[in-house]
This record gives structure tokens, C-alpha cells and sequence, in this order.
């Protein structure tokens, strides 16, 4: 055996000194070390065969053999591709000063996701999962599961558009708000719970500088032992305070959400206008940013909680209009647009 790996050795180094060319020492390689058909492997096939001791002699020399033919092709290898760019070199001419072609774009990401992304970091921080739900919902979870039974006037507050379902009897709508998300978690993670959810909602109105059919939004929710408003807004100034890198004036007012009690609504100083009033503060230098509360007990229980024992509190972030007083974008249809001129900004 050590014979024929002497031979396979002297074989190796007599056919590497001749090539010429890379294709022939790619497949002399193959050749060589290919794992079915390659010589060494097919001779090493015959250790089987032979005593312990001499396995052991034969496979040291066997990788000292492999070991020093790859170097031999390695350096090969080299000294031909050196003398290919040489001929090219000399056979072929560049000229540096002529312009260099087109210009290489690079992609941007939308605003959305970049202060997207930065909540989702800030949140992490503070111990939140980050979860997803269906943009397409049942009436169940969207509506009835938050407190808003179908003869509740809190529907007429948002203008939801429903979806013909002539595949079952389940009544479906374009979520309105990621609260869809709020009975979703609790049914599937339990209690304790610490999450947000951003994503797309969909509201059926009119159009202008302030609102659009479809924005994002970010669901936040926390479910434990003795949770209160105080844990709410220590939560949301750490939070506004790392997406606009600064203090922000913010105000909390009552505010009306059937999933919460009591419920509030934040609004912060609009940064557009520093406070003087423009179309995006409908002239009044305040901008509502989430609603926010108590979690209503009904809630808990359709979540499988019992409200007795646990509290906590949900708010709903326009991230949309954090983009936009983030940026200073004074017309929230630019974020849909899809105008290439406008992104490359970001």
C-alpha cells in the first residue's frame, strides 16, 4: 500500500509540472481527490483490508500524500492564473480616464420601516416580544373580542371596510386597528405578557395631508400582577424619547375606547411647527400620536384572563405620523406614493 501511494505521488507531480491550463488542473483535482471516483479515495478503499497498526501508518502517510499534492496544485494554480492576466495585460489596453459607466444606485429603505425597526428596538429593551396578526380579520377579533359588540356606536367611529365572504358564514374585515392583535396574544402566550405589534390598518375615508385608506400602526400591551397607568407612561416617554432622540412635549387627555377603562389619548407637540400650527396639526400645534388605557375586563376575559387578578394597559401608536413629525413630512400620501424621488431622501 505504501508503494502504490509513493507511485500515485511521483504520478501526481510529473502530470501537475505539465499543465498548461486551468480547466485541465480543476479536472486532474477531481481527478485526483473526487470522492467516488478519485485515485486516492478508490486506493484508500483497500485499508479495510489491513491491521490495525498498519491503518494507522498507511492513513498518516495517505494524508501527508493529500496534503502535499493540494499544495503542488495550489501553487499551480496561482502561477497560472499570474501568467493569464499577464497575456491579458499585455494584449489587451484600458483606458483609466474615460467615465466609468453608470452610476451604481443603492437601495433605501422606506421611512415606515426605519423608525419601524428603531421601535422595535427600543421596545425589546424593555422586555417586549414582537408580534404579528392577520391584516384581513374576523368581525370577532377586530370588533366583538375588544368590547364592540355589533350594536356598539363605537363601530361608527371607524370607517372599516368589510369583505364579502361567500366562502363561510364568518364575518371578515380590513383590520382598522393592530388592537386585532390584543385577545390573539393573550389566548396564545398567556399571562404575564409583554408585546407590541406594528403593522398596516385600514380605514374606509377620505384622504388629505393627515390621513390615508392604509398606515401603520403599533399595538402595545402589558398584562401582569398590579399593572397601572403610571406603568403606561413611564413606558411611552422612554419610548418617544428614543425615536426622536430628545424630549417631547406630550399631554394626556380622557379619551373613549371601548377595550380600555379608563381610556386615554396622547398627543405630542407638533414638530413640523414647533407648536405654531400647521396642515398636519390642523393649525392647532398638537398632534394625537395613541390611544391608550386600562385594559377593559371584558377584554381580559375574552383573552382567557381573570381580570381579578390581573391588569394592565394597551395603547395603539400612529407610526405613520411618528415618521412624519420625525422627518418633517407635511403630507402623509407621500408615504404611499411609491415616487422613487421621494425615498432616495432616506
Amino acid at each position: 500500500m505504501r508503494e502504490k501511494l509513493e507511485k500515485l505521488r511521483a504520478s501526481a507531480v510529473v502530470e501537475i509540472q505539465k499543465i498548461k491550463d486551468l480547466k485541465k488542473l480543476d479536472d486532474l483535482e477531481l481527478n485526483y481527490f473526487g470522492r467516488k471516483e478519485g485515485k486516492l479515495n478508490l486506493m484508500l478503499k483497500g485499508l479495510k483490508e489491513l491491521g490495525q497498526e498498519e491503518k494507522k501508518v498507511i492513513g498518516s502517510v495517505a494524508n501527508e500524500l493529500k496534503s502535499e499534492i493540494q499544495i503542488l496544485i495550489d501553487n499551480k494554480r496561482a502561477d497560472l492564473r499570474s501568467i493569464e492576466i499577464n497575456e491579458k495585460l499585455s494584449t489587451e489596453w484600458l483606458d483609466v480616464t474615460l467615465p466609468t459607466g453608470f452610476e451604481e444606485k443603492r437601495g433605501h429603505l422606506h421611512p415606515n420601516t426605519i423608525i419601524e425597526r428603531e421601535l422595535e428596538q427600543i421596545f425589546k429593551s424593555l422586555g417586549f416580544m414582537v408580534a404579528d396578526g392577520p391584516e384581513l380579520e374576523s368581525d370577532y377579533y377586530n370588533f366583538e373580542a375588544l368590547n364592540i359588540p355589533p350594536d356598539h356606536p363605537a363601530r361608527d367611529m371607524q370607517d372599516t371596510f368589510y369583505i364579502d365572504n361567500k366562502a363561510g358564514k364568518e364575518k371578515l374585515v380590513m383590520r382598522t386597528h393592530t388592537s386585532n392583535v390584543q385577545v390573539r396574544a393573550m389566548q396564545k402566550y398567556g399571562v404575564p405578557i409583554r408585546l407590541i405589534v406594528p403593522g398596516r390598518v385600514f380605514r374606509y375615508e377620505a384622504t388629505d395631508a393627515s390621513h390615508d385608506i392604509a398606515f401603520r400602526q403599533l399595538e402595545g400591551l402589558m398584562v401582569g400582577e398590579n399593572i397601572s397607568i403610571a406603568n403606561l407612561i413611564a413606558v411611552m416617554k422612554v419610548a418617544l424619547k428614543g425615536i426622536f432622540q430628545k424630549e417631547v412635549r406630550v399631554r394626556l387627555r380622557p379619551g373613549y375606547f371601548p377595550f380600555v377603562e379608563p381610556g386615554f389619548e396622547m398627543d405630542m407637540g407638533c414638530l413640523i411647527c414647533n407648536g405654531v400650527g400647521c396642515s398636519v396639526c390642523k393649525q392647532v400645534g398638537w398632534l394625537e400620536i395613541l390611544g391608550c388605557g386600562l385594559i377593559h375586563p371584558n377584554v381580559l376575559k375574552a383573552g382567557g384572563v381573570d381580570p381579578k387578578k390581573y391588569s394592565g394597559f394597551a395603547f395603539g401608536v400612529g407610526l405613520t405620523r411618528l415618521v412624519m413629525m420625525r422627518y418633517g413630512i407635511e403630507d402623509i400620501r407621500y408615504l404611499n406614493s411609491g415616487d422613487l424621488r421621494f425615498l432616495k431622501q432616506f
